[in-house]
């Protein structure tokens, strides 16, 4: 008879609980997810890019080949001077057939990987998942541990489980009740995210993903199936209540490109960029995941991507040890990984992206320039790039540490 603590606990339902959760399932694992929103599908639009290793991990799953047909293949990624009818560098991802099945980015955005996955969680009986539900604290001792958790209307319930598993997000009670520190810094700048209707390909021949480098006003245009993802700076210094005004929005997409009509927004977030890790990502039976774990600049699409990679290696192990085959100090190695990955791929990259867009001295443009060109332009180079931008470097390069 099963009892109700042979389960893992996880909170948070968006890609990186549900990757956990279907992951532990697949492995025969009993599961409860808890969620404080109630319909999950209602939020803004944020990540939507996703790259070959974690394309492989999802297929893994069964994911995969629900997300491509509602996604768009993105074999190329495109780096533009702003203002330049041409571009400085087009990166094409089948130098990278030889490394993965997957030689291209999908262009899906993270709420059809949120649908998708719940639609496969709904259909076995190993995974609970409580929308609604939040959780409020939590202790752990004698082989478990108790989560308390509360309802919209604000009952209070205590669930048992082996592990806890904080996916919540950048602001997670998980992370805090442990009392971990959430090291490292923000920008004192402000990212404007925008979903725009309008085909920006009769401006300039854009691919499915461009980076437009400039000192003042970078810009990040990404294609999804039904809009555009433009990224955009905003004012450090004007009142941040405002910045989301309609023609605050307005004038910074027609600096963009003036087309003459106004545009069609139809969502818009404003955010302040962090570069943080948690100092560990374990304390006992209790374990954190993506944002929880560690939050860093969107450009170059590392945020949900390397927190499903958390997800998936920490299935594979919390399973070892649920099954007796591995003791609990497998999951220091979890730590050790994924932390790994964090400081030294994701922070690293995502920090050198940023500067890259925004480099303002001259002799230092030119020279990142000429090095993208040299880049894209030999095979070799161009691998050794997209290898580290797809993440697959730091998939290899957690598996060699023990």
């Amino acid at each position: 008879m099963t009892r109700a603590e042979d389960r893992v606990l996880i909170a948070g339902a968006g890609p990186v609980g549900l990757v956990l959760a279907l992951s532990l399932a697949r492995r025969g694992h009993r599961v409860t997810v808890v969620e404080k929103l109630v319909d999950l599908l209602d939020q803004v639009r944020r990540a939507g890019t996703i790259h070959a290793a974690t394309l492989e991990m999802l297929d893994d799953i069964g994911l995969y080949e629900r997300l491509e047909r509602r996604g768009l293949v993105a074999p190329l990624v495109h780096y533009w001077d702003r203002g330049d009818p041409e571009p400085i560098a087009v990166f094409d991802h089948g130098v990278l057939a030889g490394d993965t099945r997957f030689p291209h980015a999908l262009q899906c955005d993270r709420l059809k990987l949120v649908e998708e996955a719940l639609k496969m969680a709904s259909d076995t009986d190993l995974i609970e998942v409580r929308v609604g539900t939040e959780l409020v604290g939590f202790e752990q001792g004698g082989g478990s541990v108790t989560a308390v958790v509360e309802t919209a209307d604000g009952e209070r319930e205590a669930l048992r489980g082996t592990h806890l598993v904080g996916c919540e997000g950048a602001h997670s009670v998980v992370r805090k009740q442990l009392g971990i520190d959430f090291e490292g810094f923000a920008f004192p700048d402000r990212t404007m995210t925008l979903s725009v209707v309008f085909d920006f390909d009769s401006l300039q021949p854009y691919g499915l993903r461009n980076y437009i480098l400039d000192p003042v006003e970078w810009a990040n245009l990404f294609r999804w199936t039904d809009f555009w993802r433009v990224v955009l700076p905003a004012d450090v210094d004007a009142d941040p209540d405002s910045l989301l005004d309609d023609d605050v929005i307005e004038a910074g997409l027609q600096r963009f490109h003036p087309i003459g009509a106004p545009y069609e927004v139809v969502s818009k977030s404003l955010y302040t960029v962090h570069q943080r890790v948690a100092a560990t990502f374990r304390a006992g039976r209790v374990l954190l995941a993506g944002d929880a774990a560690h939050v860093n600049s969107p450009i170059g699409a590392m945020g949900m991507n390397s927190g499903i990679h958390d997800a998936v290696n920490l299935a594979a192990k919390l399973s070892a040890v649920l099954r007796g085959d591995a003791g609990d100090e497998v999951l220091d190695r979890y730590v050790r990984q994924r932390r790994h990955v964090a400081v030294a791929h994701v922070q690293a990259i995502t920090i050198r992206n940023k500067k890259l867009m925004a480099e303002a001295d001259p002799q230092t443009r030119r020279r990142n320039r000429d090095e993208l060109r040299r880049a894209a332009d030999d095979p070799s180079l161009a691998r050794e790039f997209l290898l580290r931008a797809s993440l697959i470097s730091s998939v290899r390069e957690a598996a060699e540490i023990a």
